[in-house]
Protein backbone atom coordinates (compact mmCIF):
# COMPACT_ATOMS: atom_id res chain seq x y z
CA UNK A 1 0.00 0.00 0.00
CA UNK A 2 1.27 3.47 -0.91
CA UNK A 3 2.47 5.55 2.02
CA UNK A 4 0.27 8.47 0.98
CA UNK A 5 -3.00 6.52 1.04
CA UNK A 6 -5.06 7.90 3.92
CA UNK A 7 -6.80 5.80 6.59
CA UNK A 8 -10.39 4.71 5.99
CA UNK A 9 -12.94 7.51 6.45
CA UNK A 10 -10.20 10.14 6.59
CA UNK A 11 -9.85 12.49 3.62
CA UNK A 12 -8.09 15.62 2.43
CA UNK A 13 -10.26 18.69 1.96
CA UNK A 14 -9.53 20.29 -1.41
CA UNK A 15 -9.84 24.01 -2.24
CA UNK A 16 -13.46 24.21 -3.41
CA UNK A 17 -14.78 22.13 -0.51
CA UNK A 18 -12.50 23.90 1.96
CA UNK A 19 -13.84 27.27 0.82
CA UNK A 20 -17.41 26.08 1.40
CA UNK A 21 -16.57 24.64 4.83
CA UNK A 22 -14.77 27.81 5.92
CA UNK A 23 -17.63 30.01 4.72
CA UNK A 24 -20.06 27.82 6.66
CA UNK A 25 -17.90 27.96 9.79
CA UNK A 26 -17.68 31.75 9.68
CA UNK A 27 -21.43 32.21 9.26
CA UNK A 28 -22.18 29.82 12.12
CA UNK A 29 -19.79 31.63 14.46
CA UNK A 30 -21.08 35.04 13.38
CA UNK A 31 -24.66 33.96 14.08
CA UNK A 32 -23.71 32.62 17.51
CA UNK A 33 -21.85 35.86 18.20
CA UNK A 34 -24.97 37.86 17.35
CA UNK A 35 -26.73 36.00 20.18
CA UNK A 36 -23.94 36.82 22.63
CA UNK A 37 -22.15 33.47 22.59
CA UNK A 38 -18.41 33.72 23.29
CA UNK A 39 -15.91 31.58 21.40
CA UNK A 40 -13.76 29.07 23.30
CA UNK A 41 -11.10 26.73 21.87
CA UNK A 42 -10.60 23.58 23.97
CA UNK A 43 -7.42 21.49 23.47
CA UNK A 44 -7.34 18.65 20.96
CA UNK A 45 -6.12 16.17 23.61
CA UNK A 46 -6.76 15.83 27.34
CA UNK A 47 -6.14 13.30 30.05
CA UNK A 48 -8.50 10.43 29.35
CA UNK A 49 -10.06 10.72 32.81
CA UNK A 50 -11.24 14.24 32.01
CA UNK A 51 -12.60 13.44 28.55
CA UNK A 52 -14.54 10.36 29.63
CA UNK A 53 -15.70 11.38 33.07
CA UNK A 54 -19.41 11.71 33.82
CA UNK A 55 -21.52 12.00 30.69
CA UNK A 56 -18.42 11.58 28.56
CA UNK A 57 -18.25 7.85 29.39
CA UNK A 58 -20.61 7.15 26.48
CA UNK A 59 -17.81 8.29 24.16
CA UNK A 60 -15.28 5.72 25.38
CA UNK A 61 -15.51 3.56 22.25
CA UNK A 62 -15.25 6.59 19.97
CA UNK A 63 -12.12 8.03 21.58
CA UNK A 64 -8.58 7.43 20.31
CA UNK A 65 -6.16 6.90 23.19
CA UNK A 66 -2.39 7.46 23.34
CA UNK A 67 0.39 7.71 25.91
CA UNK A 68 1.85 11.10 26.83
CA UNK A 69 5.64 10.70 26.56
CA UNK A 70 6.14 13.57 29.00
CA UNK A 71 4.03 12.25 31.88
CA UNK A 72 3.39 8.62 30.99
CA UNK A 73 -0.34 9.20 31.47
CA UNK A 74 -3.01 8.14 28.98
CA UNK A 75 -4.39 10.92 26.80
CA UNK A 76 -7.48 10.95 24.63
CA UNK A 77 -8.08 12.74 21.34
CA UNK A 78 -11.45 14.42 21.77
CA UNK A 79 -14.39 12.71 20.07
CA UNK A 80 -16.78 15.46 21.21
CA UNK A 81 -16.27 18.94 22.60
CA UNK A 82 -19.35 19.28 24.81
CA UNK A 83 -17.67 17.77 27.84
CA UNK A 84 -14.66 20.05 27.39
CA UNK A 85 -16.81 23.17 27.23
CA UNK A 86 -18.65 22.05 30.39
CA UNK A 87 -15.27 21.78 32.09
CA UNK A 88 -14.37 25.30 30.94
CA UNK A 89 -17.64 26.68 32.29
CA UNK A 90 -17.40 24.90 35.62
CA UNK A 91 -13.69 24.91 36.34
CA UNK A 92 -12.07 27.71 34.33
CA UNK A 93 -14.69 30.48 34.09
CA UNK A 94 -16.89 29.71 37.10
CA UNK A 95 -19.12 32.72 36.43
CA UNK A 96 -22.07 33.28 38.78
CA UNK A 97 -24.75 33.95 36.15
CA UNK A 98 -25.69 32.75 32.70
CA UNK A 99 -22.75 31.84 30.46
CA UNK A 100 -23.07 31.48 26.69
CA UNK A 101 -20.23 29.70 24.89
CA UNK A 102 -19.67 28.48 21.33
CA UNK A 103 -16.88 26.47 19.73
CA UNK A 104 -15.74 25.04 16.42
CA UNK A 105 -12.93 22.57 15.88
CA UNK A 106 -12.00 19.09 14.63
CA UNK A 107 -12.87 15.97 16.59
CA UNK A 108 -11.73 12.41 15.88
CA UNK A 109 -13.78 9.20 15.98
CA UNK A 110 -12.52 5.64 16.09
CA UNK A 111 -15.50 4.59 13.95
CA UNK A 112 -17.67 6.59 11.51
CA UNK A 113 -21.10 7.53 12.90
CA UNK A 114 -22.80 6.24 9.75
CA UNK A 115 -21.83 4.76 6.36
CA UNK A 116 -19.64 7.06 4.27
CA UNK A 117 -19.26 9.53 7.15
CA UNK A 118 -15.89 11.02 8.01
CA UNK A 119 -14.07 10.04 11.20
CA UNK A 120 -12.79 13.62 11.48
CA UNK A 121 -15.85 15.87 11.76
CA UNK A 122 -15.50 19.62 12.23
CA UNK A 123 -17.77 20.15 15.22
CA UNK A 124 -19.59 23.41 15.83
CA UNK A 125 -21.71 23.90 18.91
CA UNK A 126 -23.27 26.37 21.30
CA UNK A 127 -23.96 25.91 25.01
CA UNK A 128 -25.95 27.97 27.50
CA UNK A 129 -25.23 27.42 31.20
CA UNK A 130 -27.00 28.68 34.31
CA UNK A 131 -30.67 28.87 33.32
CA UNK A 132 -33.19 26.09 33.96
CA UNK A 133 -36.12 27.90 32.34
CA UNK A 134 -37.64 26.70 29.09
CA UNK A 135 -36.72 30.10 27.65
CA UNK A 136 -33.11 28.94 27.54
CA UNK A 137 -34.11 25.81 25.61
CA UNK A 138 -35.94 27.97 23.10
CA UNK A 139 -33.04 30.41 22.75
CA UNK A 140 -30.64 27.61 21.86
CA UNK A 141 -33.11 26.07 19.40
CA UNK A 142 -33.78 29.49 17.88
CA UNK A 143 -30.03 30.02 17.45
CA UNK A 144 -29.77 26.67 15.67
CA UNK A 145 -32.59 27.63 13.29
CA UNK A 146 -31.13 31.06 12.57
CA UNK A 147 -27.67 29.56 12.04
CA UNK A 148 -29.00 27.22 9.36
CA UNK A 149 -31.01 30.02 7.75
CA UNK A 150 -27.90 32.24 7.64
CA UNK A 151 -26.12 29.67 5.48
CA UNK A 152 -28.54 30.00 2.60
CA UNK A 153 -30.63 33.15 2.74
CA UNK A 154 -32.46 32.17 -0.47
CA UNK A 155 -33.73 28.93 1.09
CA UNK A 156 -37.33 29.27 2.36
CA UNK A 157 -37.95 28.71 6.06
CA UNK A 158 -40.32 25.90 5.10
CA UNK A 159 -37.28 23.89 4.02
CA UNK A 160 -36.51 23.31 7.72
CA UNK A 161 -38.18 20.81 10.04
CA UNK A 162 -37.81 20.75 13.84
CA UNK A 163 -38.30 17.41 15.57
CA UNK A 164 -39.01 17.73 19.31
CA UNK A 165 -38.91 15.12 22.06
CA UNK A 166 -38.23 15.00 25.80
CA UNK A 167 -35.90 12.78 27.80
CA UNK A 168 -38.01 12.97 30.97
CA UNK A 169 -41.03 11.03 29.75
CA UNK A 170 -39.67 7.47 29.62
CA UNK A 171 -37.78 7.67 32.96
CA UNK A 172 -40.94 9.07 34.59
CA UNK A 173 -42.95 6.10 33.33
CA UNK A 174 -40.33 3.56 34.37
CA UNK A 175 -40.09 5.14 37.83
CA UNK A 176 -43.60 3.72 38.43
CA UNK A 177 -42.09 0.24 38.24
CA UNK A 178 -39.43 0.57 40.92
CA UNK A 179 -38.39 -2.75 42.37
CA UNK A 180 -39.36 -4.67 39.23
CA UNK A 181 -36.44 -5.91 37.15
CA UNK A 182 -36.40 -4.58 33.59
CA UNK A 183 -33.84 -3.88 30.88
CA UNK A 184 -33.87 -0.10 30.41
CA UNK A 185 -31.52 -0.29 27.43
CA UNK A 186 -33.73 -2.79 25.61
CA UNK A 187 -36.81 -0.66 26.23
CA UNK A 188 -35.08 2.49 25.00
CA UNK A 189 -33.76 0.71 21.90
CA UNK A 190 -37.22 -0.65 21.06
CA UNK A 191 -38.73 2.83 21.45
CA UNK A 192 -36.11 4.47 19.24
CA UNK A 193 -36.66 1.93 16.45
CA UNK A 194 -40.44 1.81 17.12
CA UNK A 195 -40.24 -1.97 17.24
CA UNK A 196 -43.56 -2.99 18.84
CA UNK A 197 -42.62 -6.65 19.27
CA UNK A 198 -39.27 -5.86 20.91
CA UNK A 199 -40.98 -3.31 23.15
CA UNK A 200 -43.63 -5.83 24.27
CA UNK A 201 -40.92 -8.33 25.12
CA UNK A 202 -38.71 -5.83 26.96
CA UNK A 203 -41.65 -4.42 28.97
CA UNK A 204 -43.35 -7.76 29.67
CA UNK A 205 -42.51 -7.77 33.39
CA UNK A 206 -43.74 -4.22 34.01
CA UNK A 207 -47.13 -3.34 35.52
CA UNK A 208 -49.96 -3.07 33.00
CA UNK A 209 -50.29 0.71 33.37
CA UNK A 210 -46.58 1.28 32.71
CA UNK A 211 -46.43 -1.19 29.83
CA UNK A 212 -49.49 0.33 28.15
CA UNK A 213 -48.06 3.84 28.46
CA UNK A 214 -44.77 2.73 26.93
CA UNK A 215 -46.57 0.94 24.10
CA UNK A 216 -48.48 4.14 23.33
CA UNK A 217 -45.30 6.16 22.76
CA UNK A 218 -44.32 4.90 19.25
CA UNK A 219 -47.64 6.13 17.87
CA UNK A 220 -47.17 9.56 19.45
CA UNK A 221 -45.41 10.97 16.41
CA UNK A 222 -46.56 13.81 14.18
CA UNK A 223 -47.83 17.37 14.39
CA UNK A 224 -48.99 19.32 17.41
CA UNK A 225 -52.06 17.10 17.87
CA UNK A 226 -49.60 14.55 19.29
CA UNK A 227 -49.45 16.53 22.53
CA UNK A 228 -53.21 16.37 23.07
CA UNK A 229 -53.19 12.62 22.41
CA UNK A 230 -50.28 12.20 24.80
CA UNK A 231 -52.17 13.94 27.59
CA UNK A 232 -55.04 11.47 27.19
CA UNK A 233 -52.90 8.34 26.83
CA UNK A 234 -50.08 8.94 29.31
CA UNK A 235 -50.46 9.15 33.10
CA UNK A 236 -50.55 12.68 34.48
CA UNK A 237 -47.22 12.38 36.26
CA UNK A 238 -45.55 15.71 37.17
CA UNK A 239 -42.51 15.10 34.94
CA UNK A 240 -44.68 14.01 31.99
CA UNK A 241 -47.02 16.99 32.37
CA UNK A 242 -44.11 19.42 32.63
CA UNK A 243 -42.46 17.90 29.55
CA UNK A 244 -45.63 18.17 27.46
CA UNK A 245 -46.26 21.75 28.66
CA UNK A 246 -42.73 22.81 27.71
CA UNK A 247 -42.88 21.12 24.30
CA UNK A 248 -46.19 22.90 23.63
CA UNK A 249 -44.72 26.27 24.68
CA UNK A 250 -41.61 25.83 22.52
CA UNK A 251 -43.71 24.84 19.50
CA UNK A 252 -45.81 27.97 19.97
CA UNK A 253 -42.68 30.15 20.10
CA UNK A 254 -41.29 28.58 16.92
CA UNK A 255 -44.54 29.27 15.07
CA UNK A 256 -44.46 32.89 16.23
CA UNK A 257 -40.80 33.70 15.62
CA UNK A 258 -39.87 31.33 12.77
CA UNK A 259 -42.95 31.19 10.53
CA UNK A 260 -42.77 28.46 7.92
CA UNK A 261 -40.56 26.13 9.97
CA UNK A 262 -42.44 22.85 10.42
CA UNK A 263 -42.61 21.37 13.94
CA UNK A 264 -43.08 17.66 14.59
CA UNK A 265 -42.98 15.61 17.78
CA UNK A 266 -41.61 12.13 18.46
CA UNK A 267 -42.26 11.16 22.07
CA UNK A 268 -40.72 7.71 21.59
CA UNK A 269 -37.35 9.11 20.51
CA UNK A 270 -35.23 8.60 23.60
CA UNK A 271 -31.76 8.66 22.05
CA UNK A 272 -29.14 9.80 24.51
CA UNK A 273 -31.39 8.89 27.45
CA UNK A 274 -28.35 8.59 29.75
CA UNK A 275 -27.16 12.06 28.72
CA UNK A 276 -30.14 14.35 28.10
CA UNK A 277 -32.33 15.50 30.97
CA UNK A 278 -35.14 17.46 29.29
CA UNK A 279 -36.27 18.82 25.94
CA UNK A 280 -34.40 17.37 22.94
CA UNK A 281 -34.48 18.60 19.37
CA UNK A 282 -33.17 17.78 15.92
CA UNK A 283 -33.26 19.93 12.78
CA UNK A 284 -33.72 18.41 9.33
CA UNK A 285 -33.76 19.70 5.80
CA UNK A 286 -37.03 18.95 4.05
CA UNK A 287 -36.97 15.43 2.61
CA UNK A 288 -33.76 14.43 4.41
CA UNK A 289 -33.43 11.56 6.87
CA UNK A 290 -30.17 12.83 8.34
CA UNK A 291 -30.33 15.44 11.09
CA UNK A 292 -28.36 18.61 10.42
CA UNK A 293 -28.34 19.60 14.12
CA UNK A 294 -28.97 17.73 17.37
CA UNK A 295 -29.27 19.24 20.81
CA UNK A 296 -31.23 19.61 24.00
CA UNK A 297 -30.96 19.97 27.76
CA UNK A 298 -28.30 18.10 29.73
CA UNK A 299 -28.23 19.52 33.23
CA UNK A 300 -25.80 16.96 34.67
CA UNK A 301 -22.96 17.67 32.24
CA UNK A 302 -20.92 19.84 34.64
CA UNK A 303 -21.54 17.88 37.86
CA UNK A 304 -18.31 15.89 37.64
CA UNK A 305 -16.36 19.15 37.57
CA UNK A 306 -17.88 20.27 40.87
CA UNK A 307 -20.51 22.57 39.42
CA UNK A 308 -23.88 20.99 38.76
CA UNK A 309 -25.94 23.65 37.06
CA UNK A 310 -28.45 23.81 34.19
CA UNK A 311 -27.11 23.42 30.66
CA UNK A 312 -28.63 23.30 27.18
CA UNK A 313 -26.95 23.30 23.78
CA UNK A 314 -26.53 21.77 20.35
CA UNK A 315 -23.81 20.64 17.97
CA UNK A 316 -23.36 19.81 14.30
CA UNK A 317 -20.74 18.66 11.81
CA UNK A 318 -19.69 21.62 9.67
CA UNK A 319 -18.29 19.35 6.94
CA UNK A 320 -21.51 17.39 6.59
CA UNK A 321 -23.58 20.57 6.73
CA UNK A 322 -21.50 22.32 4.05
CA UNK A 323 -21.97 19.30 1.77
CA UNK A 324 -25.75 19.88 1.80
CA UNK A 325 -25.51 23.49 0.64
CA UNK A 326 -25.67 24.66 -2.98
CA UNK A 327 -22.21 24.83 -4.59
CA UNK A 328 -20.44 28.14 -4.19
CA UNK A 329 -19.53 30.14 -7.25
CA UNK A 330 -15.79 30.62 -7.59
CA UNK A 331 -14.82 33.92 -5.92
CA UNK A 332 -14.26 36.95 -8.14
CA UNK A 333 -10.66 38.06 -8.61
CA UNK A 334 -8.45 40.41 -10.57
CA UNK A 335 -6.00 38.90 -13.07
CA UNK A 336 -2.65 40.70 -13.06
CA UNK A 337 0.02 39.50 -15.45
CA UNK A 338 3.50 39.85 -13.98
CA UNK A 339 5.25 43.15 -14.59
CA UNK A 340 8.50 44.68 -13.37
CA UNK A 341 6.89 48.13 -13.40
CA UNK A 342 6.94 49.59 -9.82
CA UNK A 343 3.60 51.28 -10.56
CA UNK A 344 2.08 47.83 -11.33
CA UNK A 345 3.26 46.56 -7.94
CA UNK A 346 1.78 49.56 -6.13
CA UNK A 347 -1.61 49.05 -7.79
CA UNK A 348 -1.60 45.33 -6.92
CA UNK A 349 -0.79 46.08 -3.27
CA UNK A 350 -3.48 48.77 -3.11
CA UNK A 351 -6.12 46.41 -4.52
CA UNK A 352 -5.25 43.73 -1.96
CA UNK A 353 -5.37 46.25 0.88
CA UNK A 354 -8.89 47.12 -0.28
CA UNK A 355 -9.82 43.47 0.26
CA UNK A 356 -9.80 42.40 -3.38
CA UNK A 357 -8.22 39.14 -4.57
CA UNK A 358 -5.45 39.66 -7.10
CA UNK A 359 -4.12 36.56 -8.87
CA UNK A 360 -0.77 37.15 -10.51
CA UNK A 361 -0.04 35.20 -13.69
CA UNK A 362 3.67 34.46 -13.26
CA UNK A 363 6.12 34.69 -16.19
CA UNK A 364 5.81 31.76 -18.57
CA UNK A 365 2.51 30.57 -17.05
CA UNK A 366 -0.80 30.87 -18.92
CA UNK A 367 -3.51 32.80 -17.11
CA UNK A 368 -5.92 29.92 -17.68
CA UNK A 369 -3.87 27.88 -15.18
CA UNK A 370 -5.13 30.03 -12.31
CA UNK A 371 -7.91 27.67 -11.23
CA UNK A 372 -10.35 28.19 -8.38
CA UNK A 373 -11.05 31.87 -9.09
CA UNK A 374 -13.32 33.75 -11.44
CA UNK A 375 -11.10 36.48 -12.87
CA UNK A 376 -13.72 38.93 -14.07
CA UNK A 377 -11.30 41.89 -14.31
CA UNK A 378 -7.76 42.24 -15.59
CA UNK A 379 -5.11 44.79 -14.68
CA UNK A 380 -3.87 46.33 -17.91
CA UNK A 381 -1.65 49.28 -18.73
CA UNK A 382 -3.65 51.77 -20.78
CA UNK A 383 -2.54 55.26 -21.73
CA UNK A 384 0.46 54.96 -19.39
CA UNK A 385 -1.48 53.90 -16.25
CA UNK A 386 -2.61 50.61 -14.79
CA UNK A 387 -6.38 50.17 -14.93
CA UNK A 388 -8.96 47.45 -14.22
CA UNK A 389 -10.62 46.26 -17.39
CA UNK A 390 -13.62 43.85 -17.41
CA UNK A 391 -12.79 40.42 -18.85
CA UNK A 392 -14.98 39.39 -21.73
CA UNK A 393 -15.96 35.75 -21.11
CA UNK A 394 -18.10 35.45 -24.24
Amino acid sequence: MSAWVLPDHIADVLPSEARSIEDTRRKLLDTAGSYGYELVIPPLVEHIESLLTGSGKTLALQTFKLVDLLSGRTLGVRADMTQQVARIDAHMLNRPGVTRLCYCGPVLHTFPDQPHATREPLQFGAELYGCSGVQADFEVLSLAIDALRALDAQQPAAALLVDLSDARIVPALLAQAQGIAHDVGAIQSALITKNANALSEAAAALPDSVREALQALPALYGDRSVLARARSLLPALPAVTEALDQLDWIADQIVRTHPGVEVLFDLADSRGYSYYSGVRFALYGRGSNNALVRGGRYDEVGAVYGRNRPAVGFSLDVKALAATLPPHEAPAAVLARWSDDPAWREVVMALRQEGQTVVVALPGQPAEAEEGFRCDRELLCQSGSWQLVPVDRA
